[in-house]
């Protein structure tokens, strides 16, 4: 029953990986000029070559760069930011271009070159975005050679300050320690086949709008007992708890306690954020199965588990 159990998640965490990846697929259109929003922003990562940032604009399929912002981000990008000191400007590879969209439209990002991204997925960018004070925008991140991807949002931020919004770095901060958490819970735990990265985002998801509702309910920041309980209770929901060790947990309750501490807490816009992306990560779910099911996947994993199931009984 174990092996059958086991095989079935294997299966099942298979066919996630490959929907959630297929359910993204939106891109910046750079051969319209957007009349209300303007021409998309590009930020290249500051290490790139010219053969490199062509190589990037191709990536980005931008065929003029007359319909396109260009600028760069470099190791002072990283201090203002995101407080990192000493930073290397030559290590900057990925690349970032977003456009600013209609109010409710939420947060959504497209990694354009999965596999030179080899860390960060979209929705954990995109979740760490809304952290830092995104809203309503769609980013493509792309890097003309294989990076860790953390840097990718300092670029995003410079692509709105070069726009005209402001962000308070406090928030920006906190978001890369967000983005660092939960990819480093994700690596963990990657070998793990009852592990599923997308639910531990909706459990993030979870914990900050819980932290907000608190902070609105009695006028004051969770304390230390209900922040435990809330990241308890969100990893409960999501089936993580037996899951993910005390230790990623620890991780979990150290970045809310960071995150109620900022403006974020008291945003209604970030709410609004969440909700969004709460539900784009629910449609990435169900759109598992409704792939799987449309591709026969479905019936083949259903049709495989009950040969094991027989085959177990005749022994």
């Amino acid at each position: 029953m174990f092996k059958c159990n086991k095989l079935l998640g294997v299966s099942l965490a298979a066919v996630m990986s490959i929907s959630a990846t297929a359910t993204n697929v939106f891109a910046i259109d750079t051969s319209v000029i957007d009349e209300k929003w303007g021409k998309p922003t590009v930020v290249y990562g500051g290490g790139l070559s010219e053969d490199q940032i062509q190589s990037t604009r191709e990536l980005f399929d931008i065929e003029d760069t007359n319909s396109v912002y260009e600028t760069s981000v470099d190791a002072n990008d990283l201090y203002n930011y995101l407080g990192i000191a000493g930073g290397d400007t030559s290590s900057l590879i990925s690349s970032v271009m977003v456009q600013k969209q209609d109010s409710g439209t939420g947060v959504k990002v497209k990694i354009i070159t999965q596999s030179n991204i080899t860390k960060i997925t979209s929705n954990q960018y995109a979740n760490a975005a809304i952290t830092a004070g995104v809203s309503d925008v769609e980013i493509d991140v792309a890097s003309v050679s294989k990076v860790t991807g953390e840097s990718a949002l300092t670029g995003v931020y410079k692509a709105l300050e070069a726009n005209g919004e402001t962000l308070d770095p406090d928030r920006t901060q906190v978001a890369q320690d967000e983005l660092e958490t939960t990819n480093e819970i994700a690596q963990n735990n990657a070998d793990d086949s009852n592990f599923d990265s997308a639910r531990l985002d909706q459990a993030l998801v979870e914990i900050k709008q819980e932290l907000a509702q608190i902070k609105q309910n009695q006028g004051s920041a969770a304390t230390t007992e209900q922040v435990e309980q809330v990241v308890q209770d969100a990893l409960k929901k999501f089936n993580l708890s037996d899951i993910i060790s005390q230790d990623d947990i620890d991780k979990l309750i150290a970045f809310a306690k960071k995150y109620q501490n900022t403006s974020a807490i008291d945003s209604q816009e970030v709410l609004n954020q969440l909700n969004k992306l709460s539900g784009s990560l629910k449609n990435q779910l169900s759109g598992l199965f409704n792939k799987a099911q449309s591709e026969g996947w479905f019936d083949k994993i259903i049709n495989f588990i009950k040969s094991l199931f027989k085959s177990s009984r005749r022994k």
